[in-house]
């Protein structure tokens, strides 16, 4: 992370140096690197007028705030780039959730559940014995019919590409392969 401090009709000494460090700091634990920070400090009148310039990776981030006290524009600053980079952080992360959810069959998953047969017979209702997630990916029914030959289970449940429906394949005890294909 490298600073740069810039005064105008200010003298930065090394106290506010220290101090502005110190503040300046917490936008590692926010960005990427490389950082590359810029405050120019500015008296303007009785003010003193604060303007930092981060840039990172992603971005640019700026702002400026004015005060009479030389720690609390610079405080002041500090909380507003902050606040920008919690906002930019959150928005690349949640960008980057969103990509890899559509890249697991476009955010299609379709729960299921194993019943225990014993429990269908009695009048208690169902027992889950599991439950897991199913993806639903858009492919043909070729494409179905190799991910069922692949898989463990005895059905295959795919989004057809030519008819854009949720379709299920399974196998048949005669060996052939049944298609279920509902209309809504």
């Amino acid at each position: 992370m490298e600073i740069k401090y810039t005064g105008r009709h200010f003298q930065v000494d090394d106290r506010v140096k220290a101090f502005a460090d110190g503040k300046l700091s917490k936008l590692g634990k926010f960005l990427d690197e490389p950082l590359e920070i810029h405050l120019i400090l500015e008296r303007v009148k009785r003010c003193l007028l604060a303007e930092l310039h981060v840039t990172h990776r992603h971005g640019v981030l700026d702002a400026k705030e004015e005060s009479e006290q030389t720690f609390d524009a610079i405080q002041a600053v500090a909380d507003k780039v902050e606040k920008q980079a919690r906002r930019s952080r959150k928005k690349h992360n949640d960008k980057k959730r969103r990509v890899s959810r559509s890249e697991t069959g476009d955010g299609f998953h379709w729960p299921v559940e194993v019943l225990e047969a014993a429990s269908l017979t009695t009048g208690t209702g169902p027992k889950i014995l599991k439950t897991g997630n199913l993806p639903i990916q858009p492919m043909t029914i070729d494409e179905a019919a190799q991910g069922l030959e692949q898989s463990k289970n005895e059905f295959y449940v795919f989004r057809d590409t030519t008819t854009d429906r949720v379709s299920v394949l399974y196998r048949r005890n005669d060996g052939n392969y049944g298609l279920i294909a509902p209309e809504f």
